[in-house]
């Protein structure tokens, strides 16, 4: 096991990248800020990332106080990992890197794409209150089989891992790629409930208002005009 590199210096940035500064570090907690899961779906959403390294990160994380581990009772008995308050409170840290490096470009091979965790995070990063205006809804997302309750109200979305309680609208998408560009690249609601890449009930109206409320500052490429760099806004109809 490698040892742990930490910067000796006693400035309170310095300070938060000892805990949080190991390469993956942060996106390991990116992937439990909607809540607890198993080790198996941290792996899911992190691919990339060896099991010996993400057993490394999360020890590491652990013992700094970030992260914790709970095992659940029955029926489940299974272990999951979730932060702790002062996990939690890197938060609006996420938000902030989030918004910055939305600006950059994307990676030229496109070869990666988003795990759920990550897509839900750019919603929250890139909502805009202007564009919602005074929607309100309740929905549930069901994307690749994780579910998360979508709330908008008074110009504010928060979102959560697990069911919502009498949600106004239901969107389920078998593929994160489906939601991505519904989201982000301008896909027709509609084009994809009739390919049956998503299904929708209750409010389609409104659901397909939520979709319009996140502008990308690097746009990704809508699927009907590959290379086009006009903004298409995502609709029902």
């Amino acid at each position: 096991m490698s040892k742990k590199r930490l910067f000796d210096d006693p400035c309170g940035i310095a300070r938060a990248l000892n805990a949080v500064g190991e390469r993956w570090a942060l996106l390991v907690v990116r992937e439990l800020v909607f809540g607890p899961k198993r080790y198996s779906d941290l792996h899911r959403g992190l691919p990339q990332m060896s099991q010996n390294v993400l057993a490394q990160r999360l020890r590491e994380l652990e013992a700094d106080g970030v992260v914790q581990r709970r095992r659940l009772g029955p029926p489940a008995r299974a272990a999951v990992y979730e932060l702790t308050d002062r996990g939690q409170e890197l938060e609006p840290v996420l938000l902030a890197l989030a918004r910055w490096g939305s600006r950059a470009p994307l990676p030229e091979d496109g070869a990666a794409e988003l795990s759920v965790d990550a897509l839900l995070f750019a919603l929250r990063a890139t909502f805009d209150p202007a564009l919602a205006g005074e929607l309100s809804l309740r929905c549930q997302l069901d994307v690749a089989g994780d579910r998360f309750q979508a709330t908008v109200a008074g110009g504010r979305l928060e979102l959560a891992r697990g069911e919502q309680s009498d949600p106004d609208a239901w969107l389920t998408v078998p593929e994160v790629a489906t939601f991505r560009n519904l989201v982000f690249a301008g896909e027709v609601l509609r084009d994809a409930v009739e390919r049956a890449d998503a299904e929708v009930a209750g409010d389609t109206a409104r659901l397909a208002a939520l979709l319009r409320c996140f502008p990308a500052a690097v746009r990704y490429p809508a699927p009907q005009d590959r290379g086009s760099t006009e903004p298409v806004s995502p609709r029902l109809a």
